[in-house]
């Protein structure tokens, strides 16, 4: 059975020639003068050596589809089928190979839709999804990591090989779209992924302050344990829940701080009547303390209404809008103070730019408020290093899909901590800061569904990027 069947065949034809010609040889030899038995001898064996080549054919014809068989399967042929040979022998064995072929083609089909199915599935998922091959190389990254991780050709390379390039080279594996801010982000990322042991699950937090659930397991394949990674975006839901628990305890201190600056404010203005009942000489001290108590009273009262303004800030009315003109209007605004500071004020304008659509009101004061923090973190770092002056830059760029707007300002007082914690509330870098303005700016952004990033841009400077989805 090990040997080809033409082989076989040739073989067994010979060793049957063989044997006729001795027979006839003999039958030579043993009837030299009787014709008639000699003629008779040679025909009987002339009709052996046929039935014997037929028999040999009929024989060794399974060794042949077997061999067919073998090669449609070593050729993955699995939709092809053999043809009955009419023999009914063989035909119940053609029947068995053609089931036998039939069954791998719809487990293939099957493994095939499936695979189809996962495929669509990973490459569908908002969870970024890496697999590994047995030597804890990248073999899968489905789109969703490709756009967090910002890697470029990743397959074949463990995530180790991103932190051995050098911090800007877009050749060590990042994604040639990335800025130098983007690699050191990705490279962080990459780097906190890796070290990821079997099993854990862990919350990572990348150089932009937004908040990952990651963790590694593993699966086995032909008896090998591979690992694989998912990574899964916290951020809007954390922030969700970090709005609504904010709502919830800026609703209930409103409530009891106006009922009692309400009441406070009546008592003290009850107690201003008892002026004319006192000395002259008491009467200033007393009514400045009245005063002094009404003001902090007041102070107190709107302190708490700037919060309750962010929290119960009304749904964005969007209209066309060319964010340029906004520009030129809030700088316009701070063109006198930041002369009167030496502060100047850069803009870049990018008149390509088409109308985006926007709350103007709403836009406005996000972009005012952050124009205000770059004004006063200038101010402070003046005050600190007893220097003067100081710049504001504004650039406009088009990037297609999205708009970019960024400023730029040299106060630089952002520090080590996670710029996006400036975005909480009751968090600020700034001396008896309340943690509102950017509160307030996240919340307009959040809602014209734009992305942005605070960071340092460079030595004592600090970057402000907000991306403008575009219709």
């Amino acid at each position: 059975m090990k040997l080809p069947a033409i082989k076989l065949q040739a073989r067994l034809t010979a060793y049957l020639a063989l044997l006729h010609l001795l027979l006839a040889g003999c039958a030579t030899l043993l009837l030299p003068g009787q014709a008639l038995l000699f003629v008779g001898a040679e025909l009987l064996l002339a009709a052996s050596m046929a039935l014997g080549w037929w028999l040999t054919r009929r024989v060794l014809e399974p060794l042949g589809y077997t061999r067919r068989f073998h090669d449609l399967l070593q050729d993955q042929q699995y939709a092809a089928r053999l043809a009955a040979p009419g023999v009914s022998e063989l035909d119940e064995l053609v029947a068995m190979f053609n089931g036998m072929l039939g069954a791998l083609h719809r487990e293939r089909l099957a493994i095939g839709e499936q695979q189809g199915f996962l495929e669509r599935l990973l490459e569908a998922t908002p969870s970024a999804v890496l697999v590994f091959d047995f030597d804890h190389a990248i073999s899968l990254v489905n789109a969703s990591a490709a756009t967090l991780l910002g890697l470029d050709a990743p397959h074949g390379r463990p995530l180790s090989a991103w932190q051995a390039a050098a911090p800007q080279d877009h050749a060590g594996g990042f994604d040639p779209a990335l800025d130098g801010r983007g690699i050191a982000r990705s490279r962080d990322l990459v780097r906190q992924l890796d070290e990821l042991d079997l099993g854990d699950s862990r919350l990572l937090v990348d150089l932009d302050g937004r908040r990952y659930r990651a963790q590694r397991s593993r699966f086995f394949d032909r008896g090998f344990a591979r690992h694989f990674l998912i990574v899964e975006d916290l951020s809007a839901e954390l922030e969700d829940s970090e709005r609504a628990t904010y709502a919830r305890l800026i609703r209930v201190l409103a409530h009891e701080v106006n009922n009692t600056v309400a009441a406070t404010g009546s008592v003290l203005d009850s107690l201003l009547t008892y002026r004319g009942q006192l000395e002259e000489r008491d009467a200033g001290d007393f009514v400045t303390a009245i005063v002094a108590v009404k003001r902090r009273n007041i102070s107190l009262g709107d302190f708490i209404d700037r919060f309750t303004r962010v929290v119960k800030m009304p749904a964005p009315e969007l209209r066309p809008t060319r964010l340029q003109d906004v520009v030129d209007d809030i700088l316009w605004l701070n063109r006198e103070q930041c002369n009167a500071r030496g502060i100047g004020l850069g803009w870049s304008r990018c008149d390509a730019v088409a109308p985006l659509q926007l709350d103007v009101q709403l836009i406005e004061q996000a972009l005012l408020n952050i124009v205000k923090n770059a004004v006063e973190a200038i101010d402070e770092r003046n005050a600190r290093d007893r220097s003067g002056g100081g710049a504001i830059r504004v650039e406009l760029e088009d990037l297609g899909e999205r708009v970019r707007l960024s400023v730029f300002d040299s106060g630089g007082l952002l520090g080590d901590g996670a710029p996006q914690r400036l975005f909480t509330p009751f968090v600020s870098t700034k001396k008896g800061g309340q943690g509102i303005g950017l509160m307030f700016v996240r919340e307009v952004l959040g809602r014209h569904g734009c992305t942005y990033a605070l960071g340092p841009a460079g030595p004592g400077e600090t970057r402000f990027d907000i991306w403008f989805p575009v219709a």
